[in-house]
């Protein structure tokens, strides 16, 4: 097998496309639904030596420098840009099609800090994934490494992140979108303003820009969870220790149902729900919007000259009175562009994630009543990663070719009744207009494969950690009860208004990690912490 380091595979415009995201709206969009149709999965115990898959499993990385955009990714603090300095950088190859294991191959990236205490205290790497599905984890991975530096887990374990297939550094990755196109708010999610024609359009785009219709077939999580245990082999682990936020706990638990004789250990942080549905995942998700802007206005209210009143239980009407005039008359930001419904209410959306961002709203919301949209639209760009030379990264387009193979195809009908539902439990988001009829992934090449639900009655899978925000917005605390009860794990419950906690240097949290990774102890029955 033929592994390359990192840096020889970039470009200088690829490394342009990935100049400066706002890490912590990225790494938390991660707004995801659940699967579809059923799909032929490997037996749990399938041995890779007898299904020719060793000459990928024995294969050996070649761990060298890394390209630009790992260190120019980072928040601009001078610890963190020292430890993604200090990240060592390799391509793992992985077959495009597992039931055609001599056929093409895909080059996922791959990002290694390196344990900082004695090697013969070492135990192994843990890898890391911050949701998405399309969030690269090569940038996320230092980023956790530089958070949780000084603890056990990064003196015992080795920090490795990769870029699932389709995703930032790996080859081939997606783009669908120009620039110019992602400006004017190009759809990028199944229930997106889109047409049959532009339903049909997408998967053109998606195919140019990514090289080949073929790989459009083959992103899907199924596939991505057998990347995962390539990795693992790869990385010289027996079995698997894995932290995954958001997206990554499907991550992990589906990994969990398909390889359960290989894992180690898994935090699980910001559960998707694994026995909802598309629909039923949506409307979750969306009700929790909702409730984290109630919480939002709540604050908002005790604050002087809040734009929304001092009224919480007015605020959706006043938001309501703020966002619908844009749907048929876009103000004009500095630079120039149009700023609609759409716009505005991601610049609101993104803010929500953190508590620590709730300031930003109120200033985007201000500005907003003045006729001045740039605040709320610095939100929503750092929200989809635009740079400030106007270019996009690719993550939404990623995210949403991902979805289209995990998620359940709606009727025209079934969208139209989603569309009612999703503006009834989230109403300070109702535009006012019929919802959207076409599902944006309806001519995509391959039906879904992840199935629904998932990751249930698994045998013998060693004891997981859950741990879920009380007030998270997109992955409701709901989902992470149910995640820990369908794998039988332990809860740990994280009062605060957040989505993922895993990051956000909580010494309860960080404490209860390091002692389930490290020695696998977990907390306490009905223990909680507090953000």
């Amino acid at each position: 097998m033929r592994d390359t380091p990192m840096h020889s595979r970039r470009k200088d415009d690829e490394r342009r496309r990935w100049a400066k995201p706002a890490w912590a709206l990225a790494a938390a969009a991660s707004l995801l639904v659940l699967a579809g149709c059923t799909s032929a999965t490997p037996n749990a115990g399938e041995d890779a030596t007898a299904t020719g898959l060793e000459q990928f499993m024995e294969q050996e990385l070649d761990f060298g420098a890394c390209d630009a955009s790992i260190v120019s990714a980072q928040p601009p603090v001078p610890e963190l840009v020292a430890v993604a300095e200090d990240a060592e950088c390799a391509m793992l190859t992985v077959p495009m099609d597992y039931d055609d294991l001599d056929g093409e191959t895909i080059e996922l990236a791959v990002t290694r800090n390196a344990a900082t205490g004695d090697a013969d205290a070492r135990i192994g790497s843990v890898v890391v994934n911050p949701g998405g599905p399309g969030i690269p984890s090569t940038t996320f991975s230092p980023l956790v490494a530089a958070l949780w530096a000084g603890g056990p887990v990064t003196e015992r374990f080795d920090i490795v992140g990769f870029d699932p297939r389709g995703v930032g550094l790996s080859r081939p990755a997606i783009d669908c979108y120009t620039d110019d196109e992602r400006d004017a708010d190009a759809p990028l999610s199944a229930f997106g303003e889109w047409t049959e024609e532009s339903a049909r359009d997408i998967v053109d785009k998606c195919a140019e820009g990514s090289g080949s219709e073929e790989i459009l077939a083959h992103l899907g999580t199924r596939d991505a969870v057998r990347d995962m245990d390539v990795l693992r082999s790869a990385l010289g682990d027996d079995q698997l220790t894995f932290a995954g936020t958001s997206y990554g706990t499907r991550l992990g638990a589906v990994y969990a149902e398909m390889f359960p004789q290989n894992v180690r250990a898994l935090v699980l942080d910001g559960a998707v729900d694994p026995l909802m549905d598309t629909t039923e995942r949506r409307i979750q998700a969306t009700a929790g919007i909702q409730a984290s802007f109630q919480r939002f206005a709540d604050f908002c209210a005790t604050q002087a000259d809040c734009p929304l009143g001092s009224d919480p239980a007015q605020a959706t009407a006043v938001a309501q009175d703020l966002l619908r005039p844009l749907v048929n008359e876009p103000l004009i930001a500095a630079d120039g562009r149009e700023v609609g419904f759409l716009a505005a209410g991601e610049g609101i959306v993104s803010g929500l994630y953190s508590e620590a961002t709730w300031p930003a709203i109120i200033a985007g919301l201000t500005g907003l009543r003045a006729g001045q949209p740039d605040a709320l639209l610095a939100l929503r760009d750092g929200y989809y990663g635009r740079s400030d030379t106007g270019e996009y990264a690719d993550a939404f387009e990623a995210t949403f070719a991902i979805n289209c193979l995990d998620e359940e195809r709606l009727t025209a009908e079934e969208m139209t009744a989603v569309g009612e539902d999703l503006n009834e439990v989230a109403p300070f988001l109702d535009p006012g207009i019929p919802p959207v009829t076409q599902d944006g992934c309806e001519f995509w090449p391959a039906e879904p494969t992840l199935g629904f639900p998932y990751a249930t009655d698994i045998d013998g899978l060693p004891e997981v950690l859950v741990i879920s925000a009380t007030g998270d917005p997109v992955t409701p605390h709901e989902g992470g009860i149910s995640l820990a009860e369908t794998l039988g794990a332990r809860l740990l419950t994280v009062d605060g208004n957040q989505h993922g906690t895993i990051i956000s240097r909580n010494p309860c949290v960080d404490a209860a990690v390091a002692d389930y990774l490290v020695d696998l102890e977990l907390p306490d029955e009905e223990a909680r912490c507090a953000l």
